[in-house]
């Protein structure tokens, strides 16, 4: 029989580990500012072009390579980072498996230009699908520049799996910030499509956070800091008044080194329990110091996953040290033990005189006595025969038992009644109708929001005091493709400098901090699957202003709110479930009703 097994040619190997190194134009942005950052590069600039699908450049300011190098960089595991396996438990560099170039030529044109401070002149390769087109020596300044193009131009399904250019921009923007967090001694610019969108000085953390999220949450950040045998945690929390409904500003760095920890997130809000509200996430900046040796982080190709010696260990230090600056800072409500609510005084009866209590004593009362003794314990036994009795004895005292006649007449009236504050009752032929109060408001302003936008018939309220909004680069960007949308159902701004706008007119049907909550869930909700057509976008705008400015659980309403509630329900064209598949009401028969008694 004949040998079927075989190896695999270089260049189809390459492309098996490109798919696991390189998934989108992101991954090649993260391994090149890594790469940059481990040649001790002072000053480091990003370039892309559609969103990194059509060109990815990282330049930077240093060490360069020498001419052997800089070729031998393009080789699979390829690495002057490791000897042998004991340096994988001590390492401080970012790259180290000799993957990340030898994958990304693999799947791409790249040119990279490289310089020493010793070398006259700079090494320039050109390579296509792993194959070295061109080495030669051109002049160039100190550090390297590292061009990559048409990225999966020789794997085009890969290249039908990428997302819309402003979801993969989203990415790209993402890895900048874990690389611009991880490391604010380092300055870095991010330009796209001739644009600058970033340029960050070197700093200290705190003024990188301002630059890189917006001045808006300078007041928000509760600093960290923490030493310990084990672990030394440095950084910023957010306050609970700042946690967001999805997960956004959360970031983990451990040894400088940006990690995605499910187990350590647990932590942090365990220590925000109590401070926020449910399916509220808290954000968080901050840095896990410790011994290489404790960690391994060969456990994944994108190096995002981490694995402790002792997790148990860091986990209960992460949740002491963030409970105990909440604490020190007065975010967290402290405790007296010795403090008797019980025994304060009210406001309302500090200032009203007290009078003795009147006490009196039956000095006759003699418990051991016949009489008396047979007295007391009648009294404390309970007459079970003569109350079955009272109950169901004379007309006239079950006519004590109903509500009188102007009772009767009220309860006649009343056709609704809110029950828990949640649902809207009322009685329709023979059965009851129970309606999610939360629910069908947000169908009525979906409908209503969509007739808005497409008739063009908005109504804006305009605000004596304009509303500042600060957004990041990206946040400006996505703004842009809702700009129209926005303006249909009734909100106005004026462009102020940099990423600020200043909201002069809102919706008839919105508050102003509703207004400012409106912006901050679409902007939040703006994640892989954003909408790309402008039906999508309309009917995802909808679903935002609907949710944001509906009426809530929790609220109490007038009879004659719950009328109108019920009305424009059942006017919808849509009654049965709300804009997010969930249904509104239910209805239980007679029939149903008296199964319960049974």
């Amino acid at each position: 029989m004949q040998d079927v097994i075989a190896l695999l040619p270089d260049h189809v190997a390459n492309q098996i580990a490109a798919g696991e190194v390189v998934q989108r134009p992101a991954s090649v942005v993260k391994e090149l500012l890594e790469n940059a950052i481990d040649a001790k590069a002072t000053s480091i600039q990003l370039i892309v072009g559609e969103a990194g699908k059509q060109r990815i450049q990282v330049v930077d300011n240093g060490m360069g390579m020498s001419a052997t190098d800089a070729r031998m960089a393009f080789e699979r595991h390829a690495t002057s980072k490791i000897n042998n396996a004991n340096d994988l438990f001590a390492l401080h560099t970012k790259g180290f498996r000799g993957e990340a170039l030898a994958s990304i030529a693999a799947v791409a044109h790249v040119e990279m230009h490289s310089r020493r401070a010793q070398d006259d002149l700079a090494t320039k390769i050109t390579m296509a699908g792993s194959e070295v087109v061109d080495q030669s020596f051109v002049v160039s300044p100190v550090g390297t520049s590292l061009s990559v193009t048409n990225l999966f131009y020789n794997v085009p399904a890969r290249r039908n799996f990428l997302k819309s250019n402003q979801v993969e921009l989203r990415h790209i923007i993402d890895e900048f910030h874990r690389v611009a967090l991880a490391h604010p001694d380092i300055a870095f610019q991010l330009i796209n499509g001739g644009n600058e969108l970033f340029d960050l000085p070197a700093e200290n953390l705190k003024r990188r956070i301002f630059h890189v999220f917006g001045r808006k949450i300078e007041d928000k950040l509760v600093p960290i800091d923490e030493q310990t045998l084990v672990a030394n945690i440095r950084g910023f929390v957010l306050k609970p008044d700042a946690a967001k409904r999805t997960r956004g500003m959360q970031f983990f760095f451990v040894n400088q080194r940006f990690v995605k920890s499910p187990f350590l997130h647990h932590a942090i809000k365990s220590a925000f329990e109590g401070l926020m509200h449910e399916g509220m996430h808290p954000g968080y900046f901050l840095f896990i110091d410790l011994d290489p040796n404790s960690i391994d982080i060969n456990i994944h190709p994108t190096k995002t996953e981490i694995k402790f010696e002792n997790e148990q260990s860091i986990f209960a230090i992460l949740k002491s040290t963030v409970k105990h600056s909440l604490g020190v800072f007065q975010i967290a409500p402290t405790l007296d033990f010795d403090h008797r609510v019980d025994l304060e005084v009210p406001h309302s009866e500090q200032t009203k005189s007290v009078a003795p209590p009147q006490i009196q004593v039956d000095r006759d009362f003699n418990p051991f006595s016949s009489e008396k003794q047979h007295t007391f314990q009648s009294q404390i036994q309970p007459k079970w025969e003569a109350l079955y009795q009272e109950i169901g004895s004379t007309e006239g005292h079950q006519e004590s038992l109903l509500p009188d006649d102007a009772a009767k007449e009220t309860l006649a009236q009343q056709k609704f009644f809110q029950l828990m504050r949640r649902y809207v009752v009322t009685a329709t032929g023979n059965s009851l109708l129970l309606l999610d109060q939360e629910r069908a408001h947000q169908r009525i302003l979906y409908e209503q929001f969509l007739a808005t936008i497409t008739q063009s018939n908005s109504a804006s309220q305009q605000l004596l005091f304009p509303l500042e909004v600060e957004m990041s680069p990206l946040q400006s960007q996505q703004l842009n493709t809702y700009t129209s949308l926005l303006e249909e159902v009734g909100f106005k701004w004026n462009n102020e400098k940099g990423n600020t706008i200043s909201i002069v007119g809102i919706p008839n049907s919105c508050s102003e901090p509703q207004a400012l909550q409106v912006f901050d869930d679409l902007f939040s909700s703006l994640t892989d699957d954003a909408p790309k057509d402008t039906f999508e976008q309309t009917d995802h705008l909808a679903k935002i202003l609907c949710k944001t400015l509906g009426i809530k659980s929790g609220k109490e309403l007038k009879e004659e709110e719950q009328q109108r509630l019920i009305d424009d329900l059942f006017a919808c064209k849509d009654s049965q479930v709300s804009p997010f598949n969930r249904q509104i009401f239910i209805t239980l028969t007679q029939e149903e009703l008296q199964k319960k008694f049974y």
